[in-house]
């Protein structure tokens, strides 16, 4: 495992621990498999099958575990992905979305079941400003999408 951050996910998977930690770091870059471990005699799961699976995305330690079908994923945890472009926001949606018709507002559902939220920086850069009417704006222009678009958000929030 990647054990050198203070704070780390850890994803309970059924038994696809190995196949997400390999998908995941081919869609992000600067990520990198690391170490598995494997079930012992006599645990939950059959001898050799994966425990765990230490892997980085974009540089930060993640870990999946098989801990059996107990705990499924479900939208209350996501993760966030800031782009800065609109081609990165696309390579992102495309790639994590298992229904790419089927996102809101930014949010997909990749095929694991995990949540995600593909979010231009634009909106962390927007939302705190004191132009109320332009927040607002730009929440609606966000809620009737399903892939965020940038170049439609800025204009909904620029409008006088």
């Amino acid at each position: 495992m990647i054990l050198n951050a203070p704070v780390q996910p850890c994803l309970w998977f059924d038994f696809q621990a190995e196949e997400a930690a390999r998908f995941y770091t081919s869609v992000f870059p600067n990520s990198r498999m690391g170490t598995i471990t494997h079930y012992g005699a006599n645990a939950p799961m059959p001898e050799g099958t994966v425990l765990t699976v230490g892997f980085e995305l974009n540089g930060q330690p993640w870990t999946a575990l098989n801990g059996g079908a107990a705990f499924p994923f479900n939208p209350a945890v996501s993760f966030m992905v800031i782009c800065q472009t609109q081609a990165e926001m696309d390579h992102y949606w495309s790639a994590l979305a298992d229904d790419p018709a089927q996102g809101q507002c930014g949010w997909l559902t990749d095929r694991f079941g995990l949540s995600w939220q593909i979010v231009p920086q634009l909106m962390v850069d927007l939302l705190p400003t004191p132009d109320t009417p332009g927040k607002q704006r730009l929440m609606a222009a966000m809620m009737g999408m399903k892939k965020l678009d940038i170049a439609t958000l800025q204009r909904a929030f620029s409008q006088a």
